[in-house]
């Protein structure tokens, strides 16, 4: 009688390599060996980028400023759109593009009321807008950005007491006389994070437009990539930041991107008082700006609703 005997099949053992040294990988994104990890600052990437952005951005400053200087002396519309121009070659220049949700409203003395993060809206809205800018009195003095915001025909604000009645009646002569206005009712820069309360003073000279328009403003995209909070200091400029060193900063990034919301227009008497309408246009301003942030689907918001 034969016994089957069951044999358990052979294993071969693995064979070992021998290496003289650990393995080396090529890194899939280029100098990410070099000046640190893929998902890690790169404190020294990107700067023949940045010199090459901003030697670009010169340039056409150079050649738009005297083009403009001229079309201030014509009457006629080419000096309020010429601006827009130079803002979209700017954004094309450092390699931010933009979305466009929503449509401005598209009439003479309309008052579009915008979220504030950086020195970076004044590029985005300008490119997507004919409008003139509500800035700070000491803007007129920086070297450079003094003469390309007189230029671009920007209205300048003390915010002092001897001069709140002037430079209101100002702004109000300006909507009056058929152009449009851009306010930032937050009075100063955040960090990107969120939207500070919109300021009921800011919005004194609402009455004398002929529509409002609410106007959000967020940096979706870093990388070609959602942005995240850490990505926010790249776009935001607050506090004691630096302009020079900010832009640096951002000229060394790439697939950056600006998502710019116009939401329905208004009239001013369908509110009350500035008060609501303040906090109206903050209310709706902040939902769109949480949806972005969120890489959320966002559109255009409707209009408030009439009070009496």
């Amino acid at each position: 009688m034969i016994q089957a005997r069951a044999t358990a099949p052979e294993t071969k053992q693995p064979r070992r390599v021998l290496r003289n040294g650990p393995l080396r990988f090529r890194p899939r994104v280029p100098g990410a060996a070099r000046w640190g990890a893929v998902m890690e600052d790169r404190p020294l990437g990107g700067r023949g980028r940045a010199l090459r952005r901003l030697a670009t951005v010169l340039l056409w400053t150079a050649l738009c400023v005297p083009l403009q200087a001229l079309l201030l002396l014509f009457p006629g519309r080419a000096k309020a759109r010429f601006p827009m121009a130079y803002w979209r070659g700017m954004c094309w220049l450092i390699g931010l593009k933009l979305q466009v949700v929503g449509r401005p409203a598209g009439h003479d003395g309309t008052l579009y009321v915008s979220n504030h993060t950086s020195w970076l809206d004044i590029l985005v809205l300008g490119a997507v807008l004919e409008t003139r800018f509500v800035s700070k009195a000491d803007v007129a003095s920086w070297p450079g950005i003094g003469v390309v915001a007189k230029l671009g025909r920007t209205l300048f604000v003390s915010r002092s007491r001897t001069g709140t009645g002037r430079e209101s009646n100002e702004i109000s002569a300006t909507l009056k006389g058929g152009d449009s206005v851009m306010l930032f009712p937050e009075g100063t820069t955040s960090d990107g994070t969120r939207v500070l309360p919109f300021r009921s003073s800011f919005l004194s000279v609402a009455s004398e437009a002929k529509q409002v328009q609410p106007t959000t403003v967020v940096y979706d995209r870093m990388g070609g990539l959602p942005a995240c909070r850490r990505d926010r200091p790249v776009f935001a400029w607050y506090g004691d930041m630096e302009t020079l060193s900010h832009a640096w900063y951002l000229l060394r990034h790439t697939g950056t991107r600006a998502t710019v919301v116009f939401h329905e227009a208004f009239a001013p008497e369908t509110l009350p008082n500035r008060k609501v309408m303040a906090s109206e246009i903050g209310r709706i301003v902040s939902i769109s700006a949480a949806q972005l942030r969120q890489n959320r689907p966002v559109e255009a918001l409707a209009a408030p609703a009439r009070r009496g």
